[in-house]
């Protein structure tokens, strides 16, 4: 990636970064401002409320005072009926604006003085009334005990009017500083707006620059693609054809070597025969003239030449077991791969009674897990697992009961199978090289000439798939076959 890229990339980060980062900052401000309205909502409904109150109070205290003027007019337990209720209505009222105003010092002391001159008012309405109540009131006594109700009634409404006048200055201070902390957010929000919008419009830019760039860059690699497929075909022709003359010329050379081969090997039974006639002749020298033959003739006839076609004999039949071998593979390479719908289940179960015996003599079990069917070439599919579990009961560990697992899964289009068993197992090092043609590993005490595995993952990719190995010594092996679930006639 080129410097310009980089920067290009790391400013569109920044921008939407950015645009996130206003947008909180937005959404913070709105929750700011909702708060700080219903908190102004609240103390403009608190000033309300205490106004309310302070006029209910002025009102019950004039209705009482009304009552009792009544009352020591015309003595009627109506005018008394309605003192008592409009003066038992009033302490609750007073408590309730004490609650109200608890957090203004200023205002709950106006409260207790407004609690006094009540109490004072209240108590001498009441003796006014019990007087009348037991004397009687000349008419001078009465308007002296008006004169001094009125000056306690003019005390209270003064001081409720205080009341009322410092709960508007703070409702006003409040108003003030709602409207100046509203004019900030307004500023505020107006410009987070406004670089909101120029972000955006920028996140906008860049992504439509992006988009084309990734249309180019789409139809760049369509173009690439296709090419690259033909490119693939011819390479894959070439490769196959390549393969074919491989193939050929492994079989010719196969078919080329044992013709040679075949006369080593005759020529060897011819020398083996005139060995054991050269050994009569030897003995019956021996038993005719002793002297005539030397011990260097009599150790070459009768130690060194069957030593020597001995080794002939094994090296030849080795080399015949390769040579059968290599044409195995080169017909197995030639081979069409006709797919059909296997029941692997099926398939294994054949395979495991097949080697019953050989298990029974081992001491040895198979497990049969559920196996997913697939379509692929059943000759192939079948020489695979055959190898597998033969090799897996064929390096079992002496001495411990063998355990061989066969369990497959289906993922997608692929399968996945895995034989395990508990065996000598694989050494880390070796895990590829198993898979080599000619190539073993571990201690050599079983036969074989190292052909099965690699037979194995040339029919693996045959049948577009791969084989590996997860072993450790001493702990088994787990071989894992993934191919394809539906293979496509070639």
């Amino acid at each position: 990636m080129t410097l310009p890229e980089r920067l290009y990339r790391r400013s569109l980060v920044a921008a939407i970064t950015a645009g996130f980062a206003l947008l909180i900052v937005l959404g913070l401000a709105v929750a700011w401002l909702v708060v700080r309205t219903q908190e102004s909502n609240q103390t403009v409904a608190h000033t309300y409320e205490v106004e309310v109150t302070l006029s209910d109070i002025r009102i019950l205290t004039e209705r009482a005072e009304a009552a009792r003027r009544g009352f020591l007019l015309e003595p009627n337990e109506r005018f008394l009926a309605i003192f008592e209720e409009s003066a038992a209505r009033i302490p609750p009222l007073l408590e309730e604006i004490g609650q109200m105003v608890a957090d203004n010092p200023a205002q709950l002391e106006r409260v207790r003085a407004l609690s006094a001159l009540t109490a004072d008012h209240l108590a001498l309405m009441r003796e006014s009334i019990a007087t009348r109540q037991a004397e009687g009131l000349r008419p001078e006594d009465v308007g002296r005990v008006g004169e001094a109700n009125v000056a306690l009634i003019g005390e209270i409404r003064d001081l409720a009017f205080e009341m009322s006048a410092a709960e508007s200055a703070l409702l006003r201070q409040r108003s003030e500083a709602q409207q100046a902390f509203l004019a900030t957010s307004y500023v505020v929000m107006i410009v987070a707006g406004i670089l909101l919008l120029l972000v955006a419009l920028g996140t906008i830019w860049a992504a439509r620059q992006n988009l084309r760039e990734l249309r180019q860059s789409r139809d760049k690699l369509r173009y690439l693609n296709d090419d690259l497929e033909s490119v693939v075909q011819t390479r894959t022709a070439d490769l196959q054809r390549a393969n074919d003359e491989i193939q050929r010329f492994a079989y010719i050379v196969s078919h080329d070597l044992r013709s040679p081969l075949v006369n080593v090997m005759g020529f060897t039974s011819e020398l083996d025969a005139a060995t054991k006639q050269l050994a009569e002749m030897i003995d019956k020298a021996e038993a005719e003239a002793p002297d005539v033959i030397t011990e260097d003739a009599r150790l070459a006839v009768r130690e060194d030449l069957p030593e020597a076609i001995g080794f002939i004999r094994s090296s030849t039949e080795k080399m015949d077991r390769l040579i059968n071998a290599i044409l195995r593979l080169s017909r197995e390479g030639r081979r069409v791969m006709t797919p059909e719908r296997i029941d692997m289940n099926a398939m294994v179960r054949t395979i495991v009674d097949s080697m019953q015996h050989r298990l029974t003599e081992v001491g040895a079990e198979v497990k049969v897990e559920p196996l997913p069917d697939l379509v692929s070439d059943r000759v192939a599919i079948e020489q695979i697992f055959s190898n597998l579990i033969e090799n897996a009961v064929k390096y079992l560990k002496p001495g411990r009961p063998g355990r061989i697992k066969v369990r497959g899964k289906r993922q997608n289009d692929r399968v996945i199978f895995e034989v395990e068993d508990n065996g000598r197992g694989i050494d880390p090092k070796d895990h590829d090289r198993v898979f080599d043609l000619f190539r073993r590993s571990g201690q050599q005490d079983q036969p074989g000439e190292g052909i099965g595995l690699a037979h194995v993952r040339a029919l693996a990719y045959r049948l577009g798939g791969m084989i590996g190995c997860d072993s450790a010594l001493d702990q088994g092996a787990t071989f894992r076959l993934s191919m394809t679930a539906k293979l496509h006639e070639t």
